[in-house]
């Protein structure tokens, strides 16, 4: 049965749409700020940390509580990477984009919902499941939500629109957090014994969040995008394609090198962004609230600096605002190796926040704007999430080996700053072949 075109029909630049699909990055964002980052890992090695010995048993296996969390991630991650080629390929053929976003929207806030009922060092494995399949969930959607962005605008306005999802992710996450530190810091005075509660709560609402802004997207974006309507396509049909757009990518060598710094880059911008507030917790003493506060911090610094550079990019080019960037985040990766005091660690986030949002939003549409002319949109961009995806499972994973090796986070930031140095050579690598 043949797509209905109606289904397809995309006005670009038209603000409604424009605005329809940033607010994807509103509902998600909460699992990245109250899950991932500010809320969840504070609280999960505080509830895994009994009589000061952070190690736990999982399945047998005595690991390091922060090593088992990190590991986690790493792997929901890797599972999204091995997937997403498969998926976008078939949603290319089948039209069915916005079918994949909706599912792994409600796959991810789901397992946000399950961490309510994490609330003793016995419920560890539970709690990671619930991580694991909020963070494939996460993952996932953003697939299909990211195919969307050169499909809705033209290009001379990525970089604007995709700063745009950026800012509407950070308002929408801080709204909900600010909410869930005024229930946790006046819990006294509502007459809450249980210290886990208001935290638990918080995962709940992030779930509930997620689902409820969703709708919003999920109702006003067009059903898919181009599909190639050749009938009678079968699972195997979606490797093919992949195949064809690893060739289409062999004939852009610079579209390659690109994705090969993104891949090292990225690596480290996203393990800071995962384990920042872990390490603030177990290495420097931060209690939750302290660590709220400053990921609030740095969500406001990462508007800021999203806009920022997507000015800087229209005066310098994005390939040397992206050099700026990522030569920021070695000097930052080099002085959190000596973080001593809250102060140190007050000081680095000022500067991760001032460049997390500018790399993110950047990247994603320096890609969109390298990617060659062509209906398959999300079989290109699904190449661009493989890259992240693989990369943040390296990342998180390597350094999960490395803390319960050494039993110190220090010791992971070592290898940060060696990624980040490979992805500033690539770049430069990258400007030379502009010439």
């Amino acid at each position: 049965m043949n797509p209905n075109p109606k289904d397809f029909q995309i006005q670009k630049n038209n603000p409604r749409l424009i605005n329809s699909w940033a607010m994807y990055d509103w509902a998600n964002s909460v699992y990245a700020l109250v899950v991932a980052s500010a809320i969840f890992p504070a609280y999960y090695n505080t509830i895994t940390r009994v009589d000061g010995v952070s190690k736990i048993s999982l399945w047998g296996i005595e690991i390091e509580n922060t090593a088992a969390y990190s590991i986690t991630l790493g792997l929901a991650f890797g599972l999204i990477a091995f997937i997403s080629p498969l998926i976008s390929s078939i949603a290319d053929y089948k039209g069915n984009h916005k079918s994949f976003m909706r599912l792994f929207c409600y796959v991810g806030a789901s397992g946000c919902m399950v961490l309510f009922f994490f609330d003793q060092v016995d419920g560890a494995s539970l709690a990671l499941l619930g991580l694991f399949f909020a963070t494939v969930g996460y993952s996932g959607s953003i697939v299909f939500y990211n195919s969307y962005l050169p499909a809705i605008t033209t290009p001379d306005r990525q970089d604007q629109v995709s700063a745009k999802g950026y800012a509407f992710g950070y308002i929408g996450a801080t709204t909900l957090l600010i909410f869930n530190l005024i229930m946790i810091l006046n819990q006294e005075k509502l007459s809450m014994e249980d210290d886990t509660f208001f935290p638990r709560l918080s995962f709940l609402l992030t779930g509930i969040w997620w689902i409820g802004f969703a709708q919003i997207p999920l109702s006003h974006l067009p059903k898919g995008l181009n599909p190639f309507n050749k009938g009678g396509q079968d699972f195997l049909n979606g490797y093919r394609e992949l195949a064809k757009v690893w060739q289409r990518l062999k004939s852009t060598p610079r579209l390659k090198v690109f994705l090969f710094s993104f891949f090292f880059y990225i690596m480290g911008v996203q393990t800071v962004m995962f384990m920042a507030s872990s390490f603030g917790e177990k290495e420097v003493g931060l209690s939750i609230t302290s660590l709220i506060v400053t990921v609030l911090l740095l969500e406001y610094l990462g508007i800021g600096g999203a806009f920022l550079f997507a000015k800087i990019s229209k005066t310098i080019g994005n390939i040397k605002a992206l050099m700026i960037l990522v030569s920021t985040w070695i000097a930052i990766c080099v002085g959190a190796f000596f973080i001593q005091t809250p102060m140190h660690f007050y000081i680095a986030a000022f500067f991760i926040g001032l460049v997390m949002g500018g790399i993110q939003s950047l990247s994603r549409s320096t890609y969109g704007k390298m990617i060659p002319e062509t209906g398959n949109t999300a079989g290109f961009f699904s190449f661009f999430d493989v890259s992240e995806k693989t990369a943040i499972m390296c990342g998180l994973v390597l350094w999960g080996l490395l803390d319960n090796l050494t039993g110190s986070m220090r010791n992971s930031i070592v290898a940060l700053a060696l990624w980040f140095s490979i992805g500033l050579i690539l770049l430069w690598r990258l400007k030379w072949m502009e010439k």
